[in-house]
């Protein structure tokens, strides 16, 4: 378990009906922790996220935040120190920016005094007079993101934050992320792409029908998964060969033409430094060498397959996911 949680959860499960939508979790997220919560459609990400709002209570099991119960007086105090931007923002579109933003503030006690500063801090300060019917996908998820900064929250829940979103406003929304995070706000946010989270988050869960499947820093995700490393060698001359011959004799590595004058080889992690060796070696054959580490997405693809090296089957993951 982290260090200083501020968010516990213990063998959570939530049935409705028939159906377990989460099944036995076991999760604990750090004060001015940013986690990522990533699997496939319907595999509970949002009832979870729901359950620790108090939206839905859990058929068993047990959720603390900021050390109460999701549930009752005590929590009421609590619910306004938190924030929430669901996938799916739907605002009134008679009312403009700022009036929604009011609106919004009264609902949680916030001051309204707060607003004007906050449209600005997510680049809505020129549109905050105009009405939300006049407003892009990209406007609105902005907007939701500032309902969501409303009243100073510590604990902030963001589902798909991004979506809609161009790369500008992404490059923004992850910059004041950084900086609430700076200043103790735990965060804990969902999306489908994974490239964009990779480097941002400090901690990723997979989840698959309703249970988390694997948990951790990215790093040690690649590591229990041993996914293979990819070395993209530059070459000086045309004739590759050598270069071929000399990687194969190690065994267990895989070499192929990576086109434009380049060849492309996979190993094992605890081949990698006798594959660096070879190549600096090869200092006739070799121009550069770029190293690609295996993505989040090659870790969650990854637990649909066999784990390399133990013969230990993973779950199958569904193609559609999120």
């Amino acid at each position: 378990m982290e260090k200083n949680p501020i968010i516990e959860i213990r063998q959570v499960a939530k049935r409705f009906g028939e159906i377990l939508a989460v099944d036995g979790v076991d999760l604990s997220v750090g004060k001015g922790e940013i986690f990522g919560l990533i699997g496939h459609n319907g595999a509970g990400k949002s009832t979870l996220f729901k359950m620790m709002l108090g939206l839905e209570s859990p058929t068993s099991g047990e959720i603390l935040v900021d050390g109460q119960r999701p549930r009752g007086e005590a929590f009421r105090q609590v619910r306004r120190t938190l924030g929430y931007l669901p996938e799916n923002v739907v605002f009134y579109d008679n009312l403009t920016g700022l009036e929604t933003l009011w609106f919004f503030a009264d609902l949680k006690r916030a001051d309204r005094t707060t607003c004007p500063d906050l449209l600005a801090k997510v680049g809505l300060g020129n549109a905050a007079r105009r009405l939300v019917r006049g407003y892009s996908k990209g406007m609105r998820q902005r907007l939701g993101f500032a309902q969501a900064l409303l009243g100073h929250p510590k604990i902030l829940f963001l589902d798909e934050p991004t979506n809609g979103l161009d790369p500008e406003g992404i490059g923004e929304f992850y910059r004041i992320l950084a900086e609430l995070r700076a200043h103790g706000v735990t965060v804990i946010l969902t999306s489908h792409i994974l490239a964009e989270i990779q480097e941002r988050v400090e901690r990723v869960a997979i989840m698959k029908t309703g249970k988390i499947c694997a948990m951790g820093t990215l790093q040690s995700l690649r590591e229990q998964m041993d996914l293979p490393l990819r070395f993209r060698v530059s070459r000086l001359d045309d004739d590759a060969d050598a270069l071929r011959r000399l990687l194969q004799q190690m065994g267990k590595t895989s070499v192929y033409d990576g086109g434009r004058g380049t060849l492309v080889v996979e190993c094992s992690r605890m081949q990698k430094m006798a594959v660096l060796r070879v190549l600096a070696s090869a200092t006739r054959e070799v121009a550069d060498i770029q190293i690609e580490e295996p993505t989040l997405e090659d870790v969650f693809l990854g637990y649909g397959n066999e784990r390399a090296g133990t013969g230990e089957p993973i779950p199958e993951l569904s193609e559609e996911w999120r």
